[in-house]
């Protein structure tokens, strides 16, 4: 049954929906975040400086640590794009302006993220392993060439639009564009990520490398994981507005 937010507009949730898109949103967070850990175990030269001394960290990576985070990627990156549609529901009754360019972003997350993204930063990997093998001193400058060419144009579109998503969930949560109290802005994938992100402070260490590989499978498991618990409160209170109890 449909009900009526603070500012006059319908609001008719199917929260069941909603739950469940976040809930396989978490599933397909684990899912990516095993990928990036596979990618990102390991602990890299201290003498080696730069790129060069970044690079490192993935020489000892076996062919099959790659096409497994490869292929996690593949199928879990669009599958927690599609999974960002439960915010998009929620933010949809509230202000369509919103709505429309969180949904821009989700698609450029789509389009991008995995086949644009993660799978050619996986690929410059091998190709840098490859190029180690046969020719280590042509190896650093060819593989940034192959970078440049596979990599950065997804990259940057990438980017583009994951500023778009980001930014238009934070402004329509904390202007009060969806059914959640206005300070539950936090559960969005920035916030996530820099706490991912700062684990960096602890150091070269094979599990602060991996945890920071998944920076983004860790904002997602933040971003998921709050919205899901504070739904069912949500949901709850919805029905006692309808209701009258």
């Amino acid at each position: 049954m449909a009900t009526y937010n603070d500012i006059g507009i319908k609001n008719d949730l199917d929260w069941n929906r909603i739950r469940k898109l976040l809930r396989i949103g978490l599933f397909a967070g684990v899912m990516v975040l095993i990928g990036d850990m596979l990618l990102g175990w390991g602990v890299s030269d201290p003498a080696l400086t730069g790129l060069e001394g970044k690079l490192s960290a993935y020489l000892a990576l076996s062919d099959r640590r790659i096409f497994w985070s490869s292929i996690l990627g593949f199928i879990g990156i669009p599958l927690e794009g599609l999974c960002y549609f439960a915010v998009y529901r929620m933010i949809a009754p509230y202000s369509p302006r919103y709505a429309h360019r969180y949904r821009s972003g989700i698609f450029g997350y789509l389009i991008f993220g995995g086949c644009g993204v993660h799978v050619p930063c996986l690929a410059c990997v091998f190709f840098y392993k490859a190029m180690m093998n046969a020719s280590p001193d042509a190896a650093l400058n060819t593989s940034v060439r192959f970078g440049e060419y596979f990599l950065l144009p997804g990259m940057v579109l990438f980017t583009a639009f994951f500023a778009v998503l980001s930014v238009s969930q934070i402004a329509a949560f904390a202007k009060g564009y969806t059914p959640y109290p206005k300070w539950c802005w936090v559960f969005s994938l920035p916030v996530g990520m820099a706490a991912a992100y700062s684990l960096k402070l602890f150091g070269n260490h094979a599990l602060t490398n991996a945890l920071t590989a998944g920076w983004i499978s860790i904002g997602n498991l933040w971003m998921f994981g709050g919205l899901l618990m504070n739904a069912k409160k949500l949901a709850k209170s919805e029905d006692k507005q309808v209701n009258g109890k």
